[in-house]
């Protein structure tokens, strides 16, 4: 399919490099490999959105390169237009080509802006690299491909999917596993979506294709087999297809328990049913993560942009799944879809909230090039970034004051609820200050946040803690010791517990006293798995007890004193009351 056998000899073969600016050090590229894995000899230089313009600029020079094929995204084109003009100056005879979904739609538009590209692979590359570098990057008619000829003409080309995706190569090398094991590598078993949302891209594509499952589960036991931390699925929606997912599942659920990889995927959660809810709940802890796009519970605006939730599926299958905490489920909400105002985003909110999953995301609607969200611009009366990330600036439901602000109060949600701290501590102020109106307070709190100005300058973590304090205080007059103990409860539970704000209470001086008989006694192996004690260095570093004037364990937080052991000896911090 890819004719490596038409390629030229070795010795003619231009140096090709793919270049990848990924948006994080922690991230992978799937595109640039799946590239190199169908052009023999080429070479994957991948570097992030933080390095500087000229540091990329050397890197690319020091492999002096004939073809650069650069992978566009939303992440780093702008970075890429500030790079493009700087390539010939330092490698006059380069050849320029770029890819990926920014350039693949109104392509001719880019190739007139920057005349220095002198191709654009349109769409998915696999079929179109293979036949370029068969006829040694020479240009010409072939769909997925825009030119430009010697007279300076563009050929546009239609964008295009690989016609066999079960024939693209796997994208990993053997040897560059062992390196990448500790970055998020990026993964794929289908391409398409049976769903058709207006804000993504994939509604651009009809129909969805399937790599063999034998296939996938061989590719899966590499990367198990190289200790890779996690394996990041790019599926649209995996469980599209039972006899497709259900089966990579269970083979994921048959791993020794000692495997560490974590298999993250994106869901339509209403569609799982109870052999795939078993298959879930029976997983050991960490195996999975699951992204769920609910976006909104609004009705009406979910039809706007052409998708249907069933909520009630979506909210019984999400406890279901938390029930056991073995997973980690990570939820979004998008703001700025039609007809979703302030009032509307508020009840979405609290829908959402109100199931406590670990991360609930907020992001802001964005205009993707080739989305059908554009034919919707001039009904909801949108303004819009016009460079990338193409976000939301107002509509007809909401005001650019109000997306202005919603981005204090995505912040300010960011470093509280989704860095898994104050949990508790919110919880409790919901329900005494806000009659159980969770986004009234995160609403107050964000109020109050930009009054003080802290949205203009960064924070420590040890800051969090004493601003909610102020917080609780100024907005609710609420002090004292309950608030105390709820704050160093979560302080304990989160970060490790290695952040102890000073304005609260410690048992700091009093807490040789008050745990070593309870360490040097037999009741540790009461609380502690496989309990053994070293040295007192050691044993604060793993574990640690704080006593509270309630019992911070239980909502109804009754009054008497109780002694929490904190465990930090494994993947997630537990907290136990036991008895001093």
């Amino acid at each position: 399919m890819y004719h490596h056998d038409a390629a030229p000899a070795a010795g003619k073969c231009k140096r090709v490099v793919w270049l990848a600016l990924n948006a994080k050090y922690s991230h992978t590229s799937l595109a640039v490999r799946y590239l190199r894995a169908v052009v023999p000899g080429s070479e994957v230089l991948e570097l992030t959105i933080n390095h500087q313009l000229l540091a990329i600029l050397d890197e690319i020079y020091l492999r002096r390169p004939q073809v650069l094929a650069i992978s566009c995204y939303i992440w780093n084109i702008e970075l890429v237009k500030k790079l493009l003009p700087l390539l010939p100056r330092v490698l006059p005879e380069l050849v320029i080509v770029c890819g990926g979904p920014e350039v693949s739609y109104e392509t001719a538009e880019f190739m007139r802006q920057f005349p220095l590209v002198q191709a654009v692979i349109r769409g998915e590359g696999e079929e179109v690299a293979a036949r370029l570098a068969a006829q040694d990057w020479q240009f010409s008619d072939m769909p997925g491909l825009a030119w430009r000829d010697a007279a300076g003409e563009l050929h546009e080309g239609r964008d295009v999917v690989v016609t066999d995706f079960a024939a693209v190569p796997f994208a990993y090398t053997a040897a560059e596993l062992d390196a990448l094991k500790e970055r998020i590598l990026y993964y794929e078993t289908s391409r398409g979506c049976p769903f058709s949302c207006s804000y993504c891209l994939s509604c651009a594509t009809a129909g969805v294709r399937y790599l063999p499952l034998p296939r996938v589960m061989r590719e899966l036991d590499t990367f198990v087999a190289h200790d890779v931390r996690q394996v990041k699925f790019v599926d649209r929606t995996f469980n599209a297809k039972k006899a497709h997912f259900l089966p990579i599942l269970q083979h994921i659920l048959a791993y020794p328990l000692a495997v560490r990889t974590n298999f993250h995927f994106e869901v339509a959660i209403d569609y799982l049913d109870e052999d795939a809810i078993a298959v879930l709940n029976a997983m050991p802890t960490s195996r999975v993560q699951l992204e769920i796009g609910i976006q909104s519970t609004n009705e009406q605006t979910l039809a706007a942009v052409s998708r249907v939730n069933h909520w009630e599926q979506i909210a019984s299958h999400i406890r279901r799944l938390l029930a056991p905490r073995n997973i980690h489920l990570h939820v979004d909400l998008i703001i700025g879809l039609p007809g979703e105002g302030m009032a509307s985003f508020h009840r979405s909110f609290n829908d959402v909230y109100a199931l406590q999953t670990d991360m609930l995301q907020l992001g802001f609607l964005k205009f993707l090039k080739g989305a059908a969200m554009m034919a919707l611009v001039p009904r909801y009366h949108y303004q819009y970034m016009d460079s990338a990330p193409y976000e939301v600036l107002s509509s007809d439901a909401l005001s650019y004051g109000e997306i202005r602000w919603f981005h204090s109060f995505e912040a300010v949600f960011e470093y509280y609820y989704n860095a898994g701290r104050c949990r508790h501590t919110a919880a409790w102020l919901i329900d005494k200050a806000e009659g159980g109106d969770a986004f009234a307070f995160w609403q107050h709190f964000t109020d109050w946040w930009e009054a003080q100005g802290y949205q203009r300058v960064g924070h420590s973590t040890a800051a969090l803690y004493v601003y909610l304090l102020r917080y609780a205080e100024a907005q609710y007059g609420i002090a004292g010791e309950k608030l105390d103990a709820l704050l160093r409860y979560d302080a304990l539970l989160a970060d490790r517990g290695r952040i102890r704000p000073q304005v609260l209470q410690w048992n700091m001086q009093q807490y040789q006293s008050l745990t070593a008989p309870f360490w040097r006694s037999e009741r540790p192996g009461k609380y502690v798995a496989d309990y053994r004690f070293t040295n007192w260095r050691d044993n604060r570093t793993r574990y640690h007890i704080e006593v509270f004037p309630y019992d911070v364990t239980d909502d109804a937080m009754a009054a008497g004193e109780t002694a929490v052991l904190f465990d930090y000896t494994g993947a997630e911090v537990t907290a136990q009351r036991v008895q001093l």
